[in-house]
């Protein structure tokens, strides 16, 4: 992976409180936790669309069984004919 540099402009308090968090954290340069708090942001916006979709999910009803799910599938895709031909000999060599 390439890497590019890139320049921020902090105050001074801010600047300070970087040094002393690389200090305290053990971080060996500003890069390298300025790049922790950037993969930090990452993850925290994937926990946040994660989160909307299991409300998105939980907010749209109750869902139906996946037998019947299936079988719907089946019918669209023009599959279930030839998967009630093999259920149907399948269940005929079973008795």
């Amino acid at each position: 992976m390439s890497t590019v540099t890139m320049n921020i402009s902090l105050s001074e308090d801010l600047k300070s409180f970087v040094d002393a968090r690389m200090q305290a954290k053990g971080y060996s340069s500003t890069s390298e936790y300025m790049r922790e708090l950037v993969r930090r942001d990452i993850e925290r916006q994937s926990e946040e669309r994660f989160k909307a979709l299991i409300e998105e999910g939980l907010a749209s009803g109750p869902g139906r069984p996946w037998d019947e799910i299936r079988a719907d599938f089946l019918k669209r895709s023009g599959a279930y004919s030839a998967q009630q031909k093999k259920s149907a000999a399948t269940q005929r060599k079973a008795a």
